[in-house]
């Protein structure tokens, strides 16, 4: 569990986020919305340690963010950036093998515990008939389950996950945020950053929405899907269309 105390983080004499106090990753998925330049991959590159808050303290299971060694945070956290690297010449199983990285070094020889990881890891991901195919070649959606394959071979029980559906039409979309929530019921801890209202409502157990860098709403999705809370978040009239249980209803622009 993640706790931030007095987070603030400035960019171009801006302040970007500045979050009082803040406790994410508990169990379940936790998705952090809001408009563009609200600051939520800032936060999420902080819990990440890919950014350095200007002030305050941020602490991962009750100890300080910054007293971890790269390798023991890498074991303890995944994190997949919004900006992904090329992937010229490498098999979908070979970008899955990389996640292993923590565990056993650029040189250490492989072990059992380790293929079993990437092999767990794709059939996790049903990416398992990509393995062979060149990553690059594949479709967004198959690319992104590829990616999240090689965090769950990582083997950390957090996963950071920065607007992950972005480039996805609606299928793939909702393909992999399916994914993520059957993650998070089989133990894993899911932050992710979304765009999306209604796949967030779909999906996420906690909904934290970010405004101008501060915690504009905190609550369970229940609490989210309200159109007054919707309307003052979103800054347009939003109302809710009922739809058949199970399904939450849907966010619309009134």
């Amino acid at each position: 569990m993640y706790a931030l105390a007095d987070i603030s983080v400035s960019h171009d004499g801006r302040r970007v986020l500045d979050v009082p106090g803040l406790h994410l990753g508990g169990q379940g998925v936790t998705a952090i919305l809001g408009h563009n330049g609200s600051g939520k991959s800032t936060l999420l590159g902080c819990l990440a340690r890919q950014l350095r808050p200007d002030t305050g303290t941020i602490a991962l299971d009750d100890r300080p963010l910054d007293a971890y060694r790269q390798r023991d945070l890498a074991r303890a956290v995944a994190f997949l950036p919004q900006r992904l690297p090329p992937l010229e010449g490498l098999t979908v199983r070979e970008l899955v093998r990389l996640g292993r990285y923590p565990w056993r070094g650029a040189l250490g020889r492989w072990r059992v515990e380790d293929h079993a990881a990437v092999d767990r890891a794709l059939i996790q991901t049903a990416a398992d008939p990509l393995a062979d195919r060149l990553a690059d070649e594949t479709s967004g959606g198959e690319r992104q389950r590829g990616w999240i394959a090689m965090l769950l071979a990582q083997d950390a029980p957090i996963l950071l996950l920065d607007e992950p559906t972005s480039a996805l039409d609606l299928r793939h979309a909702e393909e992999i945020m399916a994914l993520l929530r059957r993650l998070a019921d089989d133990g894993r801890r899911i932050i992710v950053v979304l765009h999306d209202i209604n796949l967030a409502a779909r999906h996420a157990d906690r909904i934290v929405a970010l405004n101008q860098g501060r915690v504009a709403f905190d609550g369970p999705r229940d609490a989210f899907l309200d159109a007054d809370v919707l309307s003052r978040l979103t800054g347009v009239p939003m109302a809710l269309l009922d739809r058949s249980a199970p399904h939450p209803p849907h966010a619309v622009i009134a």
